[in-house]
């Protein structure tokens, strides 16, 4: 018996070239896909380069460069960093990365790709106007090498607004650790007090008249002097400053700085004098003293303006009521006297009547000697006094000497005759 197979190649060929054509197809589309995708991602890093070269340029990126490479002898220059280089550091401006926010910006802390932590200020829009004023003053500070100088180590100018990158300081401002909460005194000694106010001094001192060109705060105040892990000051927050053209004692400016801190004459007359740094420091010292705030609205009349209610205080012969205990115990009457009559010249109202920022970090230098010399010898007296009550004290009793008791130590400290002496 046969058997007969039918063939039907007509049909099998029309269905195989449907199938070639369906993958060609399919493979086509995937290419034009692929190559759409590659175009308009292309597309869109030229307009991002070219909107970020567009803030480089107006943000003074130009010339910030042509000013640090002319600047030969700079040890170190600016380093401008990327878009992407913060935006990793800061986790994408993540804002458990936030550790301040201020009149001139957001501050951040941001990590290094070389682990090196670092707080990074994402500034408000800065007025196009005085873009060159800025990069001179970026330049001038990354050339500032002092030990009580937050250290700016570069920027970056791709963003809309310019980001400063700054050293980045541990131990918060000072401002969190002398103010006196509910009556409680703070942990920072008088020795501290004294040490720290010289160092600040001596920083403002420093870019008031040591630096290449004279550098005017203009936002003295005690949160923008920083404390890093030894406690050891450094001025902070250069949002507001100016320098000062060689030429020029005085820059007219619009009125910028804090509440509190503010030189009245400047205030009125808008001309900006190193002497404006001079008043507000002499408010942060008030602060050091009492551990008050410069305006406290919650306060009656006659003490909500701190620096009224000192100079007041001090006319009338009441100063020490309102210095913090700790202060009071633990300076003499000669240091806390010398220190209320430097604090009253910084806050004179006439400007000309104020020392200069060199005078007073000279005179804080010449105190902090002297409570370093009283603190050897206040030791010295406790350790001679404690050999001396143990060598004739029972051997079964505990003697315990602090050198914060307060038994006759008042009368001995501010008597007339002896200022550090014990009685």
């Amino acid at each position: 018996m046969q058997t007969f197979v039918f063939y039907f190649p007509t049909l099998w060929r029309v269905g195989f070239m449907e199938s070639e054509m369906r993958q060609s197809t399919g493979i086509g589309l995937l290419f034009i896909a692929i190559a759409a995708s590659w175009m308009y991602l292309s597309s869109k890093k030229r307009k991002l380069q070219k909107l970020k070269q567009k803030f480089f340029e107006r943000n003074g990126g130009f010339l910030l460069k042509k000013g640090t490479s002319l600047e030969e002898s700079s040890l170190e220059s600016a380093k401008i960093f990327t878009i992407e280089e913060l935006k990793k550091a800061t986790n994408n401006y993540s804002d458990d990365r936030i550790l301040g926010r201020g009149g001139y910006g957001i501050v951040y802390k941001g990590i290094l790709p070389d682990n090196r932590i670092v707080a990074i200020k994402m500034s408000t829009v800065v007025d196009e106007s005085q873009i060159e004023q800025f990069i001179n003053e970026v330049i001038i500070l990354t050339q500032i090498n002092h030990r009580n100088v937050v250290k700016l180590l570069g920027c970056c100018l791709e963003s809309e607004v310019p980001l400063l990158v700054y050293e980045y300081v541990s131990n918060g401002t000072l401002f969190e650790h002398i103010q006196n909460k509910d009556g409680i005194m703070t942990w920072m000694s008088w020795e501290n007090r004294i040490r720290i106010a010289s160092e600040a001094a001596g920083a403002l001192s420093y870019l008031h008249s040591a630096a290449s060109i004279p550098i005017i705060h203009r936002d003295v105040k005690s949160t923008n002097i920083l404390l890093d892990e030894y406690y050891t000051a450094k001025i902070s927050d250069f949002g507001a400053s100016r320098l000062i053209p060689l030429d020029q004692k005085k820059v007219t400016t619009m009125v910028i700085g804090t509440f509190g801190y503010l030189d009245p004459e400047y205030f009125h007359t808008s001309h900006l004098t190193e002497k404006s740094d001079v008043y507000s420091f002499g408010v942060v010292l008030v602060e050091l003293l009492t551990g008050e705030k410069p305006i406290d609205m919650e306060k009656s009349e006659e003490q909500r303006s701190l620096t009224t209610y000192f100079i007041t205080s001090m006319n009338e012969n009441r100063l020490f009521e309102i210095l913090e205990p700790r202060v009071v115990k633990e300076g003499t009457l000669e240091q806390l006297q010398a220190m209320a009559e430097l604090i009253k010249r910084c806050l004179h109202l006439n400007r000309e009547d104020r020392p200069t920022m060199k005078e007073v970090a000279m005179e804080l230098e010449t105190l902090r000697t002297l409570t370093d010399q009283n603190s050897r010898a206040h030791q010295s007296v406790n350790e001679a006094e404690s050999v001396s009550l143990i060598e004739s004290a029972d051997l079964y009793a505990v003697v315990s000497i602090s050198p914060y008791d307060t038994t006759g130590e008042f009368s001995g400290k501010y008597s007339s005759s002896s200022s550090s002496s014990l009685v």
